[in-house]
Protein backbone atom coordinates (compact mmCIF):
# COMPACT_ATOMS: atom_id res chain seq x y z
CA UNK A 1 0.00 0.00 0.00
CA UNK A 2 1.13 3.52 -0.77
CA UNK A 3 2.41 5.47 2.23
CA UNK A 4 2.53 9.26 2.27
CA UNK A 5 4.93 10.82 4.77
CA UNK A 6 3.83 14.38 5.33
CA UNK A 7 3.16 17.23 7.74
CA UNK A 8 -0.11 19.03 8.45
CA UNK A 9 1.39 22.45 7.68
CA UNK A 10 2.76 21.39 4.28
CA UNK A 11 0.63 22.60 1.33
CA UNK A 12 2.26 20.07 -1.04
CA UNK A 13 1.28 17.28 1.35
CA UNK A 14 -2.35 18.39 1.49
CA UNK A 15 -2.45 18.72 -2.32
CA UNK A 16 -0.98 15.22 -2.69
CA UNK A 17 -3.49 13.75 -0.24
CA UNK A 18 -6.40 15.52 -1.97
CA UNK A 19 -5.23 14.23 -5.35
CA UNK A 20 -4.96 10.65 -4.09
CA UNK A 21 -8.44 10.86 -2.55
CA UNK A 22 -9.84 12.34 -5.77
CA UNK A 23 -8.37 9.42 -7.73
CA UNK A 24 -9.58 6.86 -5.14
CA UNK A 25 -6.02 5.66 -4.53
CA UNK A 26 -5.74 3.96 -1.15
CA UNK A 27 -2.89 5.16 1.03
CA UNK A 28 -1.66 5.37 4.58
CA UNK A 29 -0.69 8.80 5.90
CA UNK A 30 2.17 9.17 8.38
CA UNK A 31 2.71 12.51 10.08
CA UNK A 32 6.48 12.81 10.00
CA UNK A 33 6.51 15.07 13.06
CA UNK A 34 5.06 12.33 15.27
CA UNK A 35 6.58 9.31 13.51
CA UNK A 36 8.96 6.95 15.34
CA UNK A 37 12.67 7.75 15.04
CA UNK A 38 13.40 4.82 12.72
CA UNK A 39 10.76 6.06 10.27
CA UNK A 40 12.10 9.62 10.41
CA UNK A 41 15.66 8.35 9.80
CA UNK A 42 14.51 6.35 6.76
CA UNK A 43 12.75 9.39 5.27
CA UNK A 44 15.89 11.46 5.89
CA UNK A 45 17.98 8.78 4.17
CA UNK A 46 15.64 8.69 1.15
CA UNK A 47 15.94 12.48 0.89
CA UNK A 48 19.73 12.61 0.77
CA UNK A 49 20.66 12.17 4.42
CA UNK A 50 20.52 15.77 5.66
CA UNK A 51 16.88 16.28 6.63
CA UNK A 52 13.42 14.98 5.83
CA UNK A 53 11.45 16.48 2.97
CA UNK A 54 7.72 15.99 2.51
CA UNK A 55 5.68 14.68 0.90
CA UNK A 56 7.83 11.58 0.57
CA UNK A 57 6.04 8.58 -0.95
CA UNK A 58 6.73 4.85 -0.57
CA UNK A 59 5.04 1.87 -2.17
CA UNK A 60 6.16 -1.72 -1.83
CA UNK A 61 9.75 -0.75 -1.04
CA UNK A 62 10.01 1.86 -3.82
CA UNK A 63 10.52 5.46 -2.71
CA UNK A 64 9.93 8.90 -4.18
CA UNK A 65 11.82 11.60 -2.29
CA UNK A 66 9.87 14.64 -1.19
CA UNK A 67 9.09 17.28 -3.76
CA UNK A 68 6.55 19.93 -4.61
CA UNK A 69 3.14 18.75 -5.76
CA UNK A 70 2.64 18.87 -9.50
CA UNK A 71 -0.45 17.54 -11.26
CA UNK A 72 1.73 17.14 -14.32
CA UNK A 73 4.20 14.82 -12.53
CA UNK A 74 2.18 12.93 -9.91
CA UNK A 75 0.75 10.23 -12.21
CA UNK A 76 4.17 9.29 -13.61
CA UNK A 77 5.64 9.36 -10.09
CA UNK A 78 2.90 6.99 -8.89
CA UNK A 79 3.43 4.67 -11.87
CA UNK A 80 7.17 4.65 -11.12
CA UNK A 81 6.25 3.46 -7.62
CA UNK A 82 4.37 0.54 -9.17
CA UNK A 83 0.81 1.78 -8.81
CA UNK A 84 -1.71 0.92 -11.49
CA UNK A 85 -3.73 4.05 -12.23
CA UNK A 86 -6.03 2.57 -14.85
Amino acid sequence: MLTVYGAAWCPHCTQTVSYLEEKNIKFKYVDIESAPDDVVHKVIEVNGGDDWVVPTLENDGKWRPGKKFSRRDIDSDLKDLGLNLD
